[in-house]
């Protein structure tokens, strides 16, 4: 899986591997789709984060195209 961020490690820092790219669209397009959620007046917060992921996996898709 592609990760967003990762942190080499050295003899003092362990590292990490950072947030899957699929995690990072999504919190990029929420801002969005909240203001698309918001809009429709009949969503809530899951709602919003659904659709993000929803936008998250078309990108991924479209990585691969």
């Amino acid at each position: 899986m592609t990760q967003a961020f990762p942190l080499q490690g050295n003899d003092e820092y362990e590292g990490q591997d950072g947030m899957t790219l699929r995690d990072y669209f999504a919190a990029r397009v929420l801002p969005m789709a909240i203001k698309e959620m918001n809009d429709a007046e009949s969503y809530g917060a899951d709602d919003a984060a659904n659709l993000a992921y929803q936008y998250a996996d078309s990108m991924m898709r479209a990585r691969e195209a």
